[in-house]
């Protein structure tokens, strides 16, 4: 059968759509993650400037913006270990 016919045979197009089905699926599922991960970073970026708020720590508006600015999870991790320990917000950023 020349190719430009089998574009049109009705196996072709059943062939197309399970394509079309299996890409949204992997985009649902692509979705999904990325959605997971941008809520564990917002929930560490709240987490470190509540645990200077709950130490008794002034936040000056650049740290906060910083901490969330940051999209990168393991870094908000580092920060909210050192939050437990800082004395000011500035030394959150001490190591980087």
């Amino acid at each position: 059968m020349p190719i430009q016919y089998f574009w049109r045979h009705p196996l072709a197009e059943e062939v197309r759509e399970e394509g079309r089905k299996e890409g949204r699926k992997e985009g649902r599922k692509e979705g999904r993650e990325a959605g997971r991960e941008a809520g564990r970073v917002e929930v560490f970026a709240e987490a470190v400037l509540r645990i200077l708020r709950v130490r008794g720590i002034d936040v000056p508006d650049a740290v906060r913006a910083r901490v969330e600015a940051c999209h990168d999870l393991d870094q908000l991790i580092r920060w909210s270990e050192r939050a437990v320990h800082a004395a000011r917000a500035d030394d959150l950023f001490a190591l980087d």
